[in-house]
C-alpha cells in the first residue's frame, strides 16, 4: 500500500481559491447547467475493443501492476492523465478528449449535470453485481434511479486523537466543535471546502431545530449556521491539512492531537512508533468519500472503457488498487483476493452498518441533492464561505 497517494488525490483541495471559484462558476454554480440531467444514451452492448483507452485518474489508480494485464486481455492500450483534484477532472472531461474518469462525489453531479459524462448500462458490467450494495444508487453516483458510474472504493473521514495528550475516550465530534477549546491550538480539520459538510453534520444531528436533513443540501440559513460553527473551531486549529504527510507530521510532532483524519493516516502514525493515535467514526456518522468510474458522454474508446470499468472492479485489480492507495475495495470479493488477510476488516469493507452513518461527498446544488426543494446553496457558495472561515 502506498499511503502517500492519499495525499495526491485531495478531491476538494484548494490550490488557488479563485481557480476553485471560477471552475465551480463555470458549471453551473458547481453542480451543473440546470436542473435536468441532459438526454444522453446509454450504451446497449459492448463490443470489440478500439485498441485505445484515455482515461483520467487518480494517482495510484492505474499503475502497471493491473493496467498491463488489462492491455493484454483486451487490447485497449491504456493513456492514463493524472487529475490532482476534482476541479482539474471537470475541466479536463470537459475537453471532450478523455473516455472515463475516477470522479469523487464533489465532482459527479457537475459532470452529470453539465452532460459531461453518460449513463451507465451496468448489466454490460458483469462484476458490478458484486459490487457491495451501500454503494449502489447513491445520490453523488445516480439520478433517479440511473446509475451514472461504477464504484471504485471508498473510505469515512473519523476522529483521530493522541491519548497521550488527550486522556478523554472521544465519541463525537463534539471534540472538534463544541468542545475544541479543551484541546485550543491543538485540534487539525481538513482543508476544503467539502469540510463545512462536517459540520453541518454535527448541527443536524446536535441543533435539529436548524431542519438540517442532509448535510450536502443547506439553505443560506443553514449554511450559515455551519460556518459560525467553523468559526468558531478555527480560534483552536493548529493547522488545516489538505496533504497526507501534513497531518502525520503534525501528530507526530505534537502540532496537533485531535481532528479529522483517514484511516490511513492513523494506520501510517501508528506504524512509524514514534505516538500511538486511536480513530473512531463518531456517533453522530461521518462524512466520506466513494469514487466513481464515470464514462464520457463524448467518448471515442466508449468499449474499452466499459471493458476497463469492468476489469477495474473484478476482485484481483480491486484489491489491488485498493492495498496500494489505501481505502476499502468496493468489490466485495477483492477482500479475498488481498495479500494483507486483514486489510477489509481494517478498513471495514464489508461492514454495512459501518458504511450506513457515513454520508459520502456530494457535490452542493441550488436544486438540494436530497429533494427537499431548489434553495440550497451551491459548491461555488461553500467555496466563498470557507474563505471566510480560513480568512
Amino acid at each position: 500500500m502506498n499511503a502517500l497517494l492519499r495525499s495526491l488525490r485531495m478531491p476538494a483541495a484548494l490550490l488557488a481559491a479563485a481557480a476553485l471559484a471560477a471552475a465551480c462558476s463555470s458549471s453551473g454554480g458547481g453542480g451543473g447547467s440546470g436542473h435536468q440531467v441532459p438526454d444522453i444514451p446509454m450504451a446497449k452492448s459492448v463490443g470489440q475493443g478500439e485498441g485505445q483507452l484515455n482515461i483520467i485518474v487518480w494517482a495510484g489508480y492505474a499503475e502497471k501492476q493491473w493496467v498491463k494485464p488489462f492491455e493484454q486481455a483486451t487490447g485497449c492500450q491504456v493513456n492514463a492523465k493524472l487529475g490532482n483534484t476534482s476541479d482539474d477532472m471537470v475541466s479536463l472531461m470537459k475537453t471532450g478528449q478523455y473516455d472515463g474518469v475516477s470522479a469523487s462525489g464533489d465532482a459527479t453531479l457537475r459532470l452529470i449535470y453539465g452532460g459531461d459524462v453518460a449513463p451507465v448500462n451496468t448489466d454490460l458490467v458483469p462484476n458490478y453485481k458484486t459490487v457491495s450494495s451501500f454503494l449502489k444508487d447513491g445520490s453523488w453516483n445516480s439520478v433517479n434511479g440511473q446509475m451514472y458510474g461504477i464504484p471504485h472504493g471508498w473510505g469515512a473521514n473519523l476522529l483521530m486523537w493522541n491519548p497521550s495528550k488527550v486522556k478523554d475516550n472521544l465519541n463525537s465530534w463534539s471534540a472538534v466543535f463544541d468542545q475544541a477549546s479543551k484541546y485550543q491550538g491543538k485540534v487539525t480539520a481538513y482543508d476544503s471546502p467539502i469540510y463545512i459538510a462536517d459540520a453541518a453534520l454535527y448541527l443536524m444531528k446536535t441543533q435539529p431545530d436548524l431542519g438540517i436533513k442532509d448535510p450536502y443540501s443547506l439553505t443560506e440559513t443553514q449554511l450559515d449556521a455551519a460556518i459560525n460553527l467553523l468559526k468558531d473551531q478555527q480560534k483552536n486549529i493548529s493547522e488545516y491539512w489538505a496533504l497526507y504527510t501534513k497531518e502525520v507530521q503534525s501528530f507526530e510532532s505534537g502540532t496537533s492531537e485531535v481532528g479529522t483524519t483517514w484511516q490511513v493516516i492513523g494506520n501510517t502514525i501508528n506504524s512509524d512508533g514514534k505516538i500511538k493515535v486511536k480513530t473512531t467514526l463518531p456517533k453522530e456518522g461521518a462524512t466520506g468519500w466513494s469514487d466513481t468510474w464515470m464514462i464520457s458522454s463524448h467518448a471515442k474508446h466508449p468499449n474499452c472503457m466499459y471493458k476497463w470499468m469492468n476489469w477495474i472492479i473484478s476482485p484481483q485489480a480491486n484489491a489491488q488498487v485498493a492495498e496500494f492507495f489505501g481505502e476499502a475495495p468496493a468489490q466485495t470479493k477483492a477482500c479475498q483476493m488481498t495479500s494483507d488477510k486483514s486489510f477489509c476488516d481494517t478498513y471495514h469493507a464489508l461492514d454495512a452498518q459501518y458504511a450506513k452513518p457515513i454520508y459520502y461527498w456530494t457535490t452542493p446544488r441550488q436544486q438540494c441533492v436530497d429533494g427537499s426543494g431548489d434553495n440550497c446553496t451551491d459548491y461555488s457558495t461553500w467555496v466563498t464561505k470557507w474563505q471566510e472561515v480560513k480568512g
